[in-house]
């Protein structure tokens, strides 16, 4: 099928979702989570529109997605999965097993870096799972050449058979680029898995030689001349090189050219980080005595190159380690390394306003009932919108994704021989618990764990875009699929106390809490399915309940306990904080604040 030639306005992940679908991707998986979630979206939007035979799917967790598009790799289709670099922590069991038996057909994993970080626990880099692993990764400086880059990472997946990781950073994937549309493949490949249990099914003998046939391929790949690094101006001359991957390579291509040294110091980009190419390591070394590198977040090329005496950059702390390395931080590296001066903007930090719950947001009502029945409680919690419920003092871990059951576990267990042990209420969302809680609540009922675990049920993976759970029946292009019955599933791991309630009844959600408080601090766990639908997901939808009109009245004395414990962004201190008003551009009317938040009943329906 032919494309116009037109350019378009795609954000990274759009272009890498382009680049797939080109390449003849026939099987494409995902979890959602920032940076990352819009790839698999736009490939599934993509599907549809130009309707391309492929399978587009919303797995439960990284480590199922990866799997299932392996599986399809091993079937010789070319197959791709996409995920966040925490997300990848959780792939990492296969990941490293799929990297020593190789691929049929390519396969791409793209691990979307957060460096900052801006939406993540950490700002890891993927690029050094991938030296762990021992594949090959590219590192693209923006839209168009990640697009690109989805390219010559199936043509290198197929080349070598191995998976390979194609690595973008925020910058990359949520930025906007022109980019040319190219036209789709005229035929696919057919399924066709050939038996080898000495490759596919391998024991630890046969491991062994896998593991001498991957050190043996990442020699070739480091020969392998389509991904060899870039001298961006062969024009210029000097015994200082720079050398500088990802969007840090952008930074330094319009640094170099504002510093007016684009003429005078050589400057290399590096598409595949690793391995580093062997003959441009060499000539590197042999031919400047000065050596910039440039990446974030870690010195991966740095490492490679293994002289701390020509080669400047995080290992010596002359780059920072941590952070993002923004074009003025460049620009001053640059300067600084060319023995120039540059002065840059002082540009002033302003003040920023801390994130709460959306107005209207159910999980704010399940928090201030969670303090009402265990106001003395420890409150485990998990990765998801509703981390915002530290604003509420109702959350007092965050570790990874479903670890608020195993932790909520864990305290008790620190607890349970001491003179007064505290009740433990643990919350995790729906895609979270199907994600990461299930195994951890087949422990605690196991272990008869005195928890409460309160699930935040609003019927779709918020925070990263409101992709469906497995509980919607909604696939990653709007098909109809199996609905996954939550409380079955709660109810087969052994719990004996379940109840299931919607948040927005204040006074009896507040009761059935306290009611599972006591179940837990007598018998054991005790799960509450908190369930009402996220509020920005209805609106989109067009279903949003008529709005309540609230007002406050007179009697507001300013005490501050709406702010304090119920912190609805729609109630807004005013008069120095002598009395709170009603903002009816934030407020949705959804009316839970009528329901006793306020201490001298001055919030009003009006």
């Amino acid at each position: 099928m032919n494309q116009a030639n037109k350019k378009e306005l795609m954000m990274g992940n759009e272009a890498i979702a382009r680049g797939l679908i080109e390449n003849g991707c026939r099987i494409a998986t995902a979890y959602p989570g920032t940076p990352a979630s819009e790839i698999l979206a736009s490939v599934a939007a993509y599907q549809k529109r130009l309707g391309v035979d492929m399978h587009t799917q919303w797995a439960v967790n990284e480590k199922v997605a990866l799997e299932i598009a392996y599986a399809g790799s091993m079937a010789g289709l070319r197959s791709a999965v996409s995920m966040k670099q925490v997300g990848l922590n959780v792939a990492s069991d296969p990941l490293m097993s799929a990297a020593y038996m190789g691929c049929a057909g390519g396969f791409v994993i793209v691990s979307a870096d957060d460096p900052g970080p801006h939406s993540s626990q950490t700002e890891q880099d993927s690029r050094m799972m991938a030296m762990m692993a021992k594949i090959p990764v590219l590192d693209p400086d923006s839209p168009r050449q990640a697009k690109a880059l989805v390219s010559a990472a199936f043509d290198l997946s197929e080349t070598f058979s191995t998976p390979v990781m194609l690595r973008p950073t925020t910058r990359v994937c949520h930025s906007r680029q022109d980019v040319m549309p190219g036209d789709l493949p005229a035929t696919t490949a057919e399924p066709d898995f050939k038996k080898d249990p000495s490759r596919w099914a391998a024991t630890p003998k046969f491991r062994y030689q896998l593991h001498l046939e991957v050190e043996e391929k990442l020699a070739r790949i480091a020969e392998y001349a389509a991904t060899a690094p870039v001298l961006r101006n062969p024009q210029a001359s000097g015994r200082q090189a720079l050398v500088a991957s990802g969007v840090a390579a952008a930074y330094a291509a319009e640094a170099l050219s504002d510093l007016g040294l684009w003429d005078r110091l050589p400057f290399f980009q590096v598409q595949q980080p690793f391995p580093l190419h062997t003959d441009f390591s060499r000539q590197l070394l042999a031919d400047f005595d000065d050596i910039l590198v440039l990446e974030e977040t870690t010195g991966i090329i740095e490492m490679q190159l293994a002289d701390r005496q020509r080669v400047k950059g995080k290992l010596n702390h002359i780059v920072p380690r941590v952070g993002e390395l923004l074009p003025e931080t460049v620009m001053a590296l640059i300067a600084d390394f060319a023995g120039e001066t540059v002065d840059l903007p002082n540009l002033p930090q302003v003040p920023g306003r801390r994130p709460t719950l959306c107005a209207g947001c159910p999980h704010r009502a399940s928090f201030f009932a969670i303090k009402k029945a265990a106001p003395r409680g420890i409150y485990t919690s998990d990765i998801g919108c509703y981390t915002l419920g530290l604003n509420l003092k109702a959350v007092d871990t965050v570790l990874c994704m479903g670890a608020a059951i195993s932790q909520a576990a864990g305290f008790y267990h620190a607890y349970r021989h001491a003179e007064r042990r505290p009740d433990i209420v643990a919350t995790i969302g729906d895609s979270t618990f199907f994600h990461a809680g299930v195994p951890a609540l087949i422990d605690a009922v196991n272990q008869n764990v005195r928890l409460v675990l309160v699930i935040l049920d609003n019927r779709t993976t918020a925070m990263t875009g409101s992709q469906p759970t497995p509980a919607t029946g909604k696939g990653a292009g709007g098909e109809t699929l199996v609905k996954v019955d939550m409380e079955a599933l709660v109810k087969g791991c052994g719990v004996e106390f379940l109840e299931v309630r919607d948040p927005y009844d204040l006074k009896d959600f507040i009761a059935t809490v306290k009611k599972a408080v006591q179940f837990s601090r007598d018998q054991g766990p005790a799960v509450v399915i908190a369930r009402h639908p996220c509020i920005i997901d209805l609106a989109r939808q067009g279903q949003a309940a008529e709005p309540i009109p609230i007002t406050v009245t007179e009697d507001c004395d300013g005490c501050g306990y709406c702010h304090q414990h119920f912190e609805c962004p729609a109630l807004i201190p005013v008069d120095e904080g002598k009395r709170t008003v009603v903002d009816p551009l934030v407020c949705n009317g959804c009316g839970v604040c009528l329901q006793d938040i306020c201490p001298k009943g001055a919030i009003q329906r009006g």
